[in-house]
This record gives structure tokens, C-alpha cells and sequence, in this order.
């Protein structure tokens, strides 16, 4: 049994740390919010009533936080983590941020004799729930190899990136790719409509030809031909609007960076962020499909 504390109960994190409770692991959990809070205690976690209460003895801290900025200070800031817990801590940062911030993160760590790691994910709240999250990991090995049992209880594919910041890398670089091929099987789904095929015999037909892709198959955004999308639920998120854009906009900051050429990704972002203008930032990131055909 090992002694965690989880920072960040959000609609990703109370899965996640509720996966651990199941596994047997001690659990102190806190967010800033009281139900939060309580609602992990109902699942198996030990409520914490702050930061500080939810990391003594901790010889794991895992956190799922907004941004970099939060990250940075809940760990580094005045009465953070790295205050309060003993060298030799595991960190292990599940949220998805810039590159540069996990770095520094990581960074901050080692001087302060800790061991840590970025380790964004794939798979949505299902896979939160269910334990089936892909984790995208970044940082040294020894940290690595501390960190793989435990996210192996939250997720079906731990895949360590290399050093730190990798794991960013690999999120937003997916993540860029995601929603590019969203839009683009909206926008197929679209055009098959108009020219008098239904969703049915186009999924049929694209689902097993060289248009097959992970947003159609698995998340299509046309009703009817995978039941558990949110087309379905008239896109009700799922991954939303907002979240799909904090991605790419990290992906753009990181292009800007290193040179990269992504012009697909820039007119992704670009998308996005008129849905967000258009007020449907609560929206699920396939609901692009009913924008195209007039619905919003």
C-alpha cells in the first residue's frame, strides 16, 4: 500500500483517484472544492481539508490542475508541496501543459532532491472511470520506473516518452492531430449528407476504407452510428470545446517555438476559438458537425 495524496478531483482526477482507492492504495485527496472533496470520500479517498493536510506522509503526490501556473505554484509556490513532503517524493503531474512549464517543474524538483514526472493522458472521463487512460510520460528513468505501477492501475497504455517534457510533447502533438481530424470527419460526414448518402452507409463504407480514423470509429461526430458519442447527446461534452482549444493553443505555442510548421493546427485553433467566441465553449469538440450543418 503506498501512501498518495491527489491533488485536482475535476471530471478527470475523481476517476483517476478513485481507481487507486479501489486498488487498495491510502488515498488523501483535495481540490478547492468541497463537494469535490466529498464526493471522492465517498469513493474510498480520505478527505484532506487543505493542501498541506493532503500531503503529510505522502510519499506519492499526483495532481490533474488547470495550467502550467497551477501546477508550478501548487508544487514550487509558498506552503506547496515540495514544503511539506520529505526528498525521494514522487511527483506525478497528470495535467496537460505547456512544455516549457513541465520542464521547469521538473527542474525545480531535482533541486530540491525529488523525483518527478509529466504524465498528460488520453481517453476522456470513460477512460478515467474505467481505468483505461493512455499516459504519455516524461522524465528519468528512475522516476519513471517508481511511477509505472500506479499509473498502470489508471490506465490500460503507459508510454514513457523520455526526458522531461516529453510527455507534454506527445500530448499536445496528439491532441493537435485529434482535433485536426475531427473537423475534417465533420466535414466529411457533411459532405456525404449533401450529396444524399446517410451517416449509416458513409460510417459502413469510410469506417473500414483509408478515411477510417479514431474520431470517426470511436467518437463519431454524426448521430446514430456510435451510440456512446455525444453526437448522441446532442454533444454534450465529453471533451469540450474549451479544452479541445487550450490544447491547441499549446500546440501552437510550441510550434512558435520550435519551428514547426502546423498549418492545419493554426486553422484548428482558429475554429475553436470562434466556437468559444460564439459561446459554446461548454460544447462538445465534435459539435463542429452541428455548426456545419446550421444547428448552432
Amino acid at each position: 500500500m503506498t501512501k498518495i495524496a491527489f491533488i485536482g478531483l475535476g471530471n478527470m482526477g475523481s476517476g483517476m483517484c478513485a481507481n487507486l482507492c479501489k486498488a487498495g492504495h491510502e488515498v488523501r485527496a483535495y481540490d478547492l472544492s468541497a463537494e469535490a472533496v466529498a464526493k471522492a470520500a465517498e469513493r474510498g479517498a480520505k478527505a484532506a481539508a487543505s493542501l498541506a493536510d493532503a500531503v503529510e506522509g505522502a510519499e506519492v503526490v499526483i495532481s490533474m490542475l488547470p495550467a502550467g501556473k497551477h501546477v508550478l505554484a501548487v508544487y514550487f509556490g509558498p506552503g506547496g508541496v515540495a514544503d511539506a513532503v520529505a526528498p525521494g517524493t514522487l511527483f506525478i503531474d497528470c495535467s496537460t501543459i505547456a512544455v516549457d512549464d513541465a520542464r521547469t517543474a521538473a527542474g525545480k524538483a531535482d533541486e530540491g532532491g525529488f523525483l518527478m514526472v509529466d504524465a498528460p493522458v488520453s481517453g476522456g472521463t470513460a477512460g478515467a472511470e474505467a481505468g483505461t487512460l493512455t499516459f504519455m510520460v516524461g522524465g528519468p528513468d528512475a522516476a519513471f520506473d517508481k511511477a509505472k505501477p500506479l499509473l498502470d492501475i489508471m490506465g490500460k497504455n503507459v508510454f514513457h516518452a523520455g526526458g522531461s517534457g516529453n510527455g507534454q510533447a506527445a500530448k499536445i502533438a496528439n491532441n493537435m492531430l485529434l482535433g485536426i481530424s475531427m473537423i475534417g470527419t465533420c466535414e466529411a460526414f457533411n459532405l456525404a449528407e449533401k450529396l444524399g448518402l446517410d451517416a449509416q452507409t458513409f460510417f459502413n463504407i469510410s469506417s473500414v476504407s483509408s478515411g477510417q480514423c479514431w474520431s470517426m470509429t470511436s467518437y463519431c461526430p454524426a448521430p446514430g452510428p456510435v451510440p456512446t458519442a455525444p453526437s448522441n447527446r446532442d454533444y454534450k461534452p465529453g471533451f469540450a470545446v474549451a479544452m479541445m482549444h487550450k490544447d491547441l493553443a499549446l500546440a501552437m505555442e510550441a510550434a512558435k517555438a520550435s519551428g514547426a510548421a502546423v498549418k492545419l493546427g493554426e486553422m484548428a485553433e482558429r475554429l475553436y476559438d470562434d466556437l468559444i467566441a460564439r459561446g459554446h465553449a461548454d460544447l462538445d469538440f465534435s459539435g463542429v458537425m452541428k455548426d456545419l450543418k446550421g444547428g448552432l
